[in-house]
């Protein structure tokens, strides 16, 4: 099982981002999967999650109705779109999966990680 991020970068406040994470090793609608993010001295946060569609999802209160993730059967994908940022979104972004299927935001519910892609928002 392989997980990896791309698509972070440095973007101004209010401004969008999207997350990709490439997937190997299993089929991505087959497990759940999430999203993290770590900033400098803080704990691993989870962000959103899935689990196969849009009715099977978790997310974190500090992004709801401005981050939406989503799964691409046909490029074994999935993804984050970030829109209205702000600096309080600077960090560390990890893409994690799991074949117990439990869209979750608590990282003991994932076995496999990525190695992580950084996203910076310049107020």
């Amino acid at each position: 099982v392989q997980l990896v991020e791309s698509g972070g970068g440095f973007v101004q406040a209010g401004g969008s981002l999207r997350l990709s994470c490439a997937v190997s090793g299993f089929t991505v609608d087959d497990y759940a999967v999430a999203w993290f993010r770590q900033a400098p001295n803080k704990a691993r946060e989870g962000v959103a999650a899935i689990w196969r569609s849009d009715d099977m999802t978790f997310y974190a209160d500090s992004v709801k109705g401005r981050f939406t993730i989503s799964i691409d059967l046909s490029k074994n994908m999935a993804y984050l779109q970030m829109s209205s940022l702000t600096s309080k979104d600077t960090a560390v972004y990890f893409c994690a999966a799991d074949p117990r299927r439990v869209p979750s935001g608590n990282a003991i519910w994932y076995d496999h990680w990525g190695q992580g892609t950084q996203v910076t928002v310049s107020s």
